[in-house]
């Protein structure tokens, strides 16, 4: 059963109180170069991106947000702020949707009450991030190391810090670049606390460690019914992570894309050169428009063929140089290999 949290709102998107889990990313351009900026803005839309995060590193950065807002109107927008108090006034000022801040390394109780009167204000949540890096001393110095139990103490730590000024339009953020102490620290958290709950692996890696990293992760905690949002962090374009993420979320059945694919390993009996065919399915399916979500079948040869694919809009099952159409399990009609991706096409857009 999934966990139910507090729900808070970004531009009208919704996080947390049982909403649809929604996907993050994060620009890595220069926040400062509002171009660049905004063409990476809209690739990550285009991906399905459903919230942005940038890095706003002084007070003046603060004026990209007008740019940003004025172009994707639609999009909500987190402003990720360090140390600076008045960095995150300057974003509240400027109409951002959220800011992520660790209230311990913005300055004393004063500074800290300041961003959250402006924040209750203008109704702007605050996502508390926490990681390993980022522990205070005497926390530190309790457990000896960034243990889960660290990990947590220090979030619900600074969720107090607001609480104790009447804020609590808040999500929590507990992230390890370890995998096993970013499951138990949200695990803890969880149980303590009602406000939704951010997942990440943070510093995970490249697109291919840290893709098997954020899904034993991520894809865990979801499997508990624990995570409102998600963002899978790579060493790579931001729309990857956009991709990954809106892939996990499918896998788990928490998204349904409007076209899913179920293909078979291969094996000694496949005569097609299905890796290929399903490779460039792959690259086509941006351009496909069914009417309704559609699920496809590609598999190597008979035995893994309409009879293991039955519950499939359409599919395919390979011989030598030519395919078997079916639909719904019922053979149609064979389809030489080379027509093989213009049929699929054809198909899924009459659907």
């Amino acid at each position: 059963m999934r966990r139910i949290s507090k729900e808070i709102r970004a531009n009208g998107v919704s996080i947390g109180g049982g909403s649809r889990i929604t996907v993050q990313s994060m620009l890595n351009t220069d926040t400062a170069d509002t171009e660049a900026s905004k063409a990476q803005i809209k690739r990550l839309a285009e991906a399905g991106c459903d919230i942005i995060r940038f890095a706003v590193v002084k007070p003046e950065d603060a004026r990209a947000i007008y740019e940003f807002k004025s172009e994707f109107p639609y999009m909500p927008f987190v402003a990720d702020i360090h140390f600076d108090y008045k960095t995150a006034l300057a974003c509240i000022d400027a109409g951002i949707d959220k800011i992520r801040i660790n209230p311990g390394n913005i300055g004393d109780e004063d500074r800290i009450k300041a961003v959250a009167d402006a924040a209750r204000l203008k109704r702007i949540p605050i996502r508390i991030g926490v990681n390993g890096g980022s522990l205070e001393k005497h926390i530190l110095a309790k457990y000896g190391s960034p243990t889960p139990e660290a990990l947590a103490e220090s979030a619900l730590y600074h969720a107090s810090l607001l609480e104790r000024f009447d804020f609590d339009d808040i999500v929590l953020s507990v992230k390890s670049s370890d995998v096993i102490t970013m499951i138990k620290a949200n695990r803890i958290i969880a149980e303590k606390c009602g406000y939704p709950i951010h997942l990440g692996v943070t510093e995970a890696g490249t697109k291919r460690t840290g893709l098997y990293k954020s899904a034993v992760g991520i894809g865990s905690l979801l499997c508990d019914g624990i995570g409102d949002t998600v963002r899978v962090s790579l060493t790579d374009d931001p729309v990857e992570e956009v991709r990954a993420a809106k892939a996990l979320l499918e896998s788990l059945g928490l998204s349904s894309p409007l076209i899913s694919v179920v293909s078979c390993p291969t094996c000694g009996r496949t005569q097609i050169d299905l890796i290929k065919l399903c490779d460039e399915f792959d690259s086509i399916i941006p351009e496909l428009r069914p009417s309704r979500p559609v699920k496809v079948a590609l598999m190597g040869c008979a035995v893994n063929g309409p009879g293991e694919a039955a519950e499939c809009d359409l599919g395919i099952a390979g011989g030598k140089g030519e395919a078997l159409l079916f639909k719904r399990g019922r053979p149609e009609k064979k389809i030489p290999y080379d027509k093989i991706l213009q049929v699929l096409r054809e198909e899924i857009n009459k659907l």
